[in-house]
């Protein structure tokens, strides 16, 4: 029996690639780092240039911070409890961009906290009901590099949460 051309083809293709698999595997084995305990979490080895401060762990209520790399997303997440999710992407920062988009929610209402040129803390809100997040997307720079944080999109976190998220991110000192 002669193979089919389009089975070869396939199994051909299939077992070629471009590294991304291989690299995602190998993160996958350190994907989701437990760090161990303190309030300083070092992101080099994820290629990005910060440290994170996370202060106190007991008033986190956590033992343990966890930094996950999402590959599908391809941000990297730093959590430490209900009270502190990071989100840090290497992307063009677009702050105009971000309000545009809010002023064009027609299904909940927004409401701008805190505005610098780096950074823009937000409430939203739905219009018949009592709840309330609190969100923030912040610009920090690393020589050449952008990064844009924001909060979890999933967390429910108030102002003195996204205070804390806001300041705890800083660049690494060269050595």
């Amino acid at each position: 029996m002669k193979p089919s051309p389009f089975l070869l083809a396939f199994v051909l293709l299939a077992s070629c690639g471009d590294g991304k698999k291989e690299a995602a595997d190998q993160l996958a084995t350190s994907d989701s780092t437990k760090v161990a305990t303190g309030t300083v979490i070092d992101l080099a080895s994820f290629d990005v240039p910060f440290q994170v401060e996370l202060g106190d762990l007991t008033t986190l209520g956590i033992d343990t911070p966890e930094v996950r790399w999402n590959e599908e997303f391809g941000h990297l997440e730093v959590n430490a409890g209900e009270h502190f999710g990071l989100i840090i992407t290497e992307e063009p920062a677009d702050i105009a961009r971000l309000k545009a988009d809010l002023d064009r929610d027609m299904l909940r209402k927004h409401t701008v906290i805190e505005e610098t040129p780096e950074k823009l803390v937000y409430r939203s809100q739905f219009p018949d009901e009592d709840l309330v997040f609190i969100h923030m997307y912040q610009v920090v720079r690393a020589g050449e590099r952008e990064f844009v944080l924001e909060d979890r999109a999933q967390g429910r976190f108030n102002e003195a949460d996204i205070a804390r998220m806001c300041a705890a991110v800083r660049a690494q000192r060269p050595v």
